[in-house]
């Protein structure tokens, strides 16, 4: 269990730099219990803590900008 209470990985900074499609993949199949979803920078979001998603934040061009985490 991830410090914030979570279960599995939280936390992915190795996946910045990558295309987002390809952290997303990474990302669900490191931690089965997340959904990851891509989500374009500038994008307003809702701020509730979810343990079964983390934001996989891209830029235009889909290359990952910030490090993924459950939340």
């Amino acid at each position: 269990m991830a410090s914030n209470g979570c279960e599995g990985k939280s936390s992915w900074p190795e996946l910045v730099g990558k295309k987002g499609e390809d952290a997303a993949a990474i990302i669900e199949k490191q931690n089965p219990h997340v959904n990851a979803v891509i989500v374009l920078e500038g994008t307003m979001v809702t701020m509730e803590f979810l343990c079964t998603r983390v934001r996989v934040w891209v830029n235009t061009y889909g290359i990952v900008t910030r490090v993924p985490i459950i939340g």
